[in-house]
């Protein structure tokens, strides 16, 4: 099922979000929506909080970011053994981040038709469970960490404008006040601020 995605402004998107348990109701019915939600969107990622549940939980999908990358594109953000991956990630932990940082544009289905410049760690290793609740420690590297620790944000309350540089911000302001008065359509459902 389709679910709507919540806009910029809906508190559920700044709060931090709650661990999930091995005897969650429907756990696997929720995460298929999640990920038919995500597809609807044309996303590459959709945390919990999105759709309003504030739980240790999203999908993340680079593999369609590598599929529909050029060759030569490809080489700059993916590594040579990376051709993405498409997995669910439950009460994620860093345990480390790489020193060597990137800057690269990062959008968001709860802030559409907005962009900007987000500088993060080149490499990531998290321990999660996955949809089995299995724990799985793993290294990631250039998007597919990117987009783990842009989902990894959004259970930590945090949105990647949070992250871009005060003066990109700053030019942000109208259209994040488009989205927070529900002004902006979206091929997509969205719950705007109440």
């Amino acid at each position: 099922m389709k679910l709507a995605v919540y806009g910029y402004g809906n508190t559920v998107l700044k709060t931090k979000a709650e661990k999930v348990g091995k005897n969650f109701p429907k756990l696997g019915r929720l995460i298929a929506d999640m990920w038919e939600t995500m597809e609807n969107a044309q996303g590459c990622g959709l945390a919990a909080p999105q759709i309003g549940k504030p739980l240790q939980l999203f999908v993340a999908d680079s593999k369609i970011l590598f599929d529909n990358m050029g060759e030569t594109e490809r080489k700059d953000v993916f590594t040579e053994d990376d051709t993405g991956i498409r997995e669910v990630f439950i009460n994620t932990k860093i345990i480390s981040l790489s020193e060597d940082k990137w800057e690269e544009t990062e959008g968001c289905l709860s802030l559409p038709f907005l962009s900007g410049k987000v500088v993060r760690s080149w490499s990531v290793e998290v321990q999660y469970e996955n949809k089995h609740f299995e724990t799985i420690q793993k290294k990631f590297s250039g998007m597919t960490a990117r987009v783990i620790l842009h989902e990894y944000d959004h259970t930590q309350g945090i949105l990647y404008i949070d992250r871009v540089k005060p003066l990109s911000k700053k030019l942000m302001e109208s259209k994040l006040r488009q989205v927070l008065k529900g002004n902006v359509t979206t091929p997509y459902k969205m719950k705007f601020k109440n």
